[in-house]
């Protein structure tokens, strides 16, 4: 793994090299460890070590980016020079400002990791790896089907300083697991992620997995249409991370393509939907700070149905009169604008039990997949139900259905929420960061389509 002194190292070097107005150098690197198994076997055992260094450039308002994985001297300075040389022919960003420079209290210009690291993880071996993986094959053999996934561990590091005084280093780990276990006719899907690869619990990923397929066998089909649905947390976490993606990251908000444009302290959901952003807490996968070194801030983003906020880094921020960078800015070579990625659903009182006893006739639903946006204004996004989709009838699970197509906008269905969880799950967010979500009930979502399994 590259280590700490070497990613400060490069920093400085990229800096001294710069002969820009202004310059900013990226590093991030780490050790990424993937065990893959299908039909009941491991079939794949990965170790990958890499880095890769981002130089952004400022002349007055022209801005270039390069980047290199080589770390070399000669390396280094000729991705500096492409920068320089891709600025100087750009056009000037008329909103640009400035790089973010150093925030009060950053008398010690490192910043520890915290709860973003385990020790855990860092140290968590194929062998132990293959041992959790084991236990999901093992109880997926046994009942006749077969399970699939992966169980993933690594160690990252962040440096960042720019030539205004920025200077940031810390190290994070991330530990996930998924199990997808199949059987003639159906399918089921349980996960798990964390900061600390020791609270990975295989033996709830293997029960819950195998369990959604035992009951998945032999489903029936049931007409498209207006349904009351209990979403599960990777169903609501899906919809949540769509909602960030699309209209809470301040460069959507400001070009007018998103629903809190010219809305904010308006209601755009039921009051029982609230949802915050907080790279600090513990309970997510947290980190210091963002990809331009500024610290994280806990944001909230909608309180009680009423939209309060979206997130900036330096560029949106100056976009705005009085705004200043919540810590939201993204890897350099990502050109979505700021976006939340530790994103918070605030849990309610019921249980699962309790949403399903109190539905008349709708679905149950583990997770979505292969969802897209159709209107991001709108909220309105298409996917499938899958690994786990069941009929309930007078307060009781029927049976398994067959996959449905959805059709629904975000916002509407968490205006129609009815009930939500006491408890939440840590869900992946586009392997950027967390959702931690409850499981809720919706009065009313749209399936528009049916599928033959």
């Amino acid at each position: 793994m590259i280590t700490r002194e070497r990613v400060l190292e490069v920093l400085d070097k990229c800096l001294r090299y710069s002969q820009a107005d202004q310059a900013e150098v990226v590093v991030l690197g780490g050790d990424t460890y993937l065990t893959r198994y299908a039909t009941n076997y491991i079939h794949q055992n990965t170790a990958e070590s890499n880095a890769h260094v981002y130089v952004r450039t400022v002349f007055g308002k022209k801005v270039g980016l390069a980047t290199t994985n080589a770390l070399d001297d000669e390396s280094l300075r000729a991705t500096v020079r492409l920068s320089e040389d891709t600025a100087r022919v750009q056009p000037d960003l008329a909103d640009f400002v400035s790089l973010p420079g150093p925030e009060p209290g950053d008398e010690d210009d490192l910043v520890a990791a915290g709860p973003a690291y385990a020790e855990r993880t860092a140290s968590f071996t194929a062998d132990e790896r293959a041992e959790a993986v084991g236990r999901i094959t093992a109880l997926s053999r046994r009942e006749g089907f077969e399970a699939a996934g992966a169980f993933q561990t690594g160690v990252f590091m962040v440096g960042v300083a720019n030539s205004l005084g920025v200077r940031r280093y810390a190290e994070t780990t991330r530990a996930s697991l998924t199990a997808i276990v199949m059987g003639p006719t159906g399918s089921g899907y349980a996960d798990d992620l964390s900061v600390d690869a020791g609270a990975i619990d295989p033996e709830r990923v293997a029960e819950v997995a195998v369990k959604k397929c035992r009951d998945s066998q032999d489903p029936v089909a049931v007409e498209p249409g207006e349904y009351e649905v209990v979403l599960e947390p990777a169903a609501v976490a899906d919809m949540v991370t769509f909602l960030g993606y699309l209209g809470l990251g301040a460069l959507a908000f400001q070009e007018g393509r998103s629903f809190a444009s010219g809305n904010i302290g308006k209601p755009v959901t039921g009051e029982q939907f609230t949802l915050w952003d907080d790279g600090t807490d513990p309970a997510g996968l947290p980190f210091p700070f963002d990809f331009e070194g500024v610290r994280r801030r806990k944001v909230m983003l909608i309180e009680d149905g009423v939209v309060k906020n979206v997130v900036y880094d330096s560029y949106t921020a100056g976009r705005e009169e009085g705004k200043t960078s919540t810590g939201h800015a993204l890897p350099p070579d990502l050109r979505y604008g700021p976006l939340p990625l530790n994103m918070f659903v605030k849990t309610g009182d019921a249980t699962l039990e309790e949403m399903i006893a109190s539905t008349k006739r709708g679905l149950l639903v583990t997770r979505f997949h292969y969802t897209n946006p159709l209107h991001p204004v709108l909220t309105l996004i298409t996917g499938m139900t899958r690994d786990g989709t069941f009929l309930i009838e007078n307060g009781k699970v029927k049976g398994p259905v067959k996959n449905m197509r959805f059709t629904q906008g975000i916002l509407p269905a968490f205006a129609a929420i009815e009930a939500v969880s006491k408890e939440a799950r840590l869900c992946d967010m586009f392997g950027l960061g967390a959702v931690s979500a409850p499981a809720m009930k919706i009065s009313s979502f749209t399936f528009t389509g049916q599928t033959q399994f």
